[in-house]
């Protein structure tokens, strides 16, 4: 049965227009603006200083929040953001944490003004809870934001916004990953801006009814006060700056911090070459049992000073939980943005969103329409469209001799996902993402192999919390975590390799740990190359039944390798929801980076070098790379020679015989 929106539900899923630049009110809201000679007109040293406290106070909003959390998400794997926003809720400035959801930021704040102004109100003391995908604040239900308007005189001057994946809001599955799932009315509840703070109190109702929904309802409440705490910390920063400067040259700054963005950006892109860059990512499976590939089209054009995204070819949303909407689309477009073509620009969004045009079929998989599954749309199709995007710029960059600088192939191409959930060894319930694919590895540059284990694109501060700290929160014990050989893409340069863990359930009361699992780019490598360069491998993930692990621990033995653990080996699909028995063993694979170059120009010291330290294996050094090295990692260069001439001559389809006769042998 198709999915089919649901009359009434489109407001949700539709972009508020932008406010008039000289608009003072929004009914009987008051606004505080500023006019273009106040802009104009700033000192820079004046600017600079203000500037660099803007930026500051979004990294002690993050700094609030992870003293606050009380969830190993948010507190050791930093998967949350926090962003300043102007009155019309455009993006001042964003932090370091993830940009995916702080992208997103702006839509909540606009869509809250378009349709809370008058019911029911926004006044000071106020904060608006949201966890709808269509309406902005986060890629799917589990990034909730609070957003705080804030007020100076009686106006309205601006906006902060803290968001963070919350580890369990409800629906069919544990960690609301419902594998299973047909529609959004599997998973956990969209909920569209509601006010959770009024007049500074929080309201005791409201809050209720959110934490109702959660299998850890006190973990999600803490969650909530550390991004309540994180806007009052803001609110406080920015009221004394204000004060100290007065409300005109502090807004004067966050004006010209998005007029920067947007005339640094437009003057970068004139640098570059007009063109049109393509590219094509995917998803496989939209649900459990689920084999057809699913494409994400994109067409990239820079004409002058724009760039227009325009994704045209993209398949139907479908039915299953890899849908994103609008924001996801969004998500995935603006932190390739930022760390590829603004590492030396102001990162204010607001700004950097006026020099790009996005062109998109509502129902698509990466601008889907309710009410199609979004469970996953942050680390599916989201996560996907940024690695087209990724690929396109990164394209557009090698262009040019200075700006080739700054890019990468596609960083790690999928999330692996690991929920875990059941009766921890302290007796007490407990739901958990295991954050350990943070550790992916990213792309390679035009001057060096990319990063190994270094992380992921769209949270530059993201972490990989420590194993004792998993083994401490959650009955599991870690038999390894460690990278693994050949995950990155072969290429002149390498890519960064990606890694694996693999774990038993330890010490519950009750033994068995329920898991689910989410991981694309088994069918697909998700990571591709750049010019010539290979693709990372593909995502591999094991659930071995019946292990003799227990037998072995007990001899005071530990295994190191799949072959170790006995059993029966099972490969895991994208989608799987079983529970792990106290005798099962699970490992997971996740991705490395994509390669750049021809993997035959790579040096052979280089080859070697990676074969010493366990980053490729032999077989991939003669096979891939075409250099014949031992297990000393003393290359043998005459062996070399002829091994990548054959190799060249395979690529051909032709033989030393036809090479040098011209005839077959």
């Amino acid at each position: 049965m198709p999915i089919v929106p649901i009359s009434g539900s489109e407001k949700f899923a539709l972009q508020p227009a932008p406010l008039r630049a000289d608009q003072r009110s929004i009914g009987s809201l008051p606004l505080h603006i500023v006019d273009d000679e106040t802009v104009d007109g700033l000192d820079p040293l004046t600017y600079e200083v203000v500037r660099h406290r803007l930026a500051a106070i979004t990294e002690e909003m993050g700094d609030a929040i992870k003293r606050m959390s009380g969830s190993v998400v948010v507190t050791d794997c930093n998967d949350f953001g926090a962003a300043i926003m102007d009155e019309a809720g455009d993006t001042v400035q964003v932090g370091l944490y993830n940009m995916q959801l702080a992208a997103s930021l702006d839509m909540a704040a606009k869509w809250t003004l378009e349709n809370r102004s008058a019911n029911p109100g926004i006044k000071p003391g106020d904060m608006f809870l949201c966890n709808d995908p269509w309406v902005g604040g986060g890629l799917h239900q589990n990034d909730v934001t609070v957003l705080a308007p804030l007020f100076h005189d009686g106006e309205l001057f601006g906006w902060t916004g803290a968001v963070a994946h919350q580890v369990d809001l409800g629906g069919v599955s544990p960690g609301s990953w419902s594998v299973d799932g047909m529609d959004v009315f599997w998973e956990s509840l969209p909920t569209p801006p509601v006010k959770i703070v009024e007049n500074g109190a929080v309201r005791a109702d409201v809050e209720d009814v959110y934490l109702r929904r959660s299998r850890v309802p006190k973990l999600v409440a803490l969650d909530l006060r550390a991004k309540i705490g994180a806007n009052n910390v803001a609110h406080d920063r920015l009221t004394a700056l204000i004060n100290k400067y007065g409300p005109d040259t502090v807004k004067a700054v966050m004006k010209r911090m998005m007029n920067d963005a947007e005339s640094r950006l437009r003057a970068k892109l004139l640098d570059l070459p007009d063109g049109t860059w393509g590219a094509v990512a995917h998803q496989d499976g939209g649900r459990a049992g689920d084999r057809n590939v699913y494409k994400i089209v994109l067409n990239m054009t820079k004409t002058g000073d724009r760039l227009i995204f325009d994704f045209t070819g993209t398949d139907p949303q479908v039915e299953g939980i890899i849908n994103c909407t609008l924001a996801g689309l969004r998500g995935g477009i603006m932190p390739v943005m930022l760390t590829m073509l603004c590492p030396d620009i102001p990162w204010a969004p607001g700004g950097i969103y006026r020099t790009i045009e996005i062109i998109s079929e509502p129902g698509t998989i990466n601008n889907c329409t309710f009410p199609a599954g979004i469970g996953k749309g942050s680390v599916a199709s989201a996560w996907s469209t940024q690695n087209a995007v990724s690929e396109t710029i990164a394209g557009m960059l090698s262009t040019h001799p200075e700006h080739s600088e700054h890019l990468m192939s596609v960083c790690c191409g999928s999330w692996d996902l690991t929920v875990l959930a059941g009766v921890d060894q302290r007796g007490g319930g407990f739901v958990t993402m295991l954050c350990d694919a943070m550790a992916g590895g990213l792309g390679a540059k035009v001057d060096g192999d990319g990063v190994d284990t270094g992380g992921v694109n769209c949270i530059p501060m993201g972490r990989v919390a420590d194993v004792e700290i998993n083994e401490f929160s959650f009955p599991i014990l870690y038999l390894w975590r460690r990278e693994e050989e050949d995950s990155g893409g072969p290429g002149k340069y390498r890519g960064g390799v990606g890694g694996s863990s693999c774990f038993i359930p330890h010490d519950s009361p009750v033994g068995a740990v329920h898991m689910v699992v989410s991981a694309p780019g088994k069918a697909v490598p998700q990571a591709p190359g750049l010019a010539g360069g290979y693709p990372a491998a593909t995502q591999y993930d094991v659930l071995v039944r019946g292990s003799h692990v227990l037998e072995q621990l007990k001899a005071g033995e530990m295994p190191s390798s799949l072959e170790d653990l006995g059993g029966e080996a099972h490969t895991v699909p994208p989608h799987l929801e079983t529970d792990l028995g106290v005798r099962d063993v699970y490992y997971t694979h996740w991705q490395g980076g994509g390669g750049l170059g021809d993997p035959l120009l790579r040096e052979p010291e280089n080859v070697a070098a990676d074969v010493l330290k366990g980053k490729v294996s032999q077989r991939a050094a003669i096979g891939v790379y075409g250099v014949a090295v031992d297990e000393t990692g003393t290359v043998d260069f005459d062996a070399t020679t002829r091994q990548r001439q054959t190799l060249r001559l395979e690529r051909a389809g032709l033989s030393h015989h036809e090479a040098k006769t011209g005839a077959p042998a």
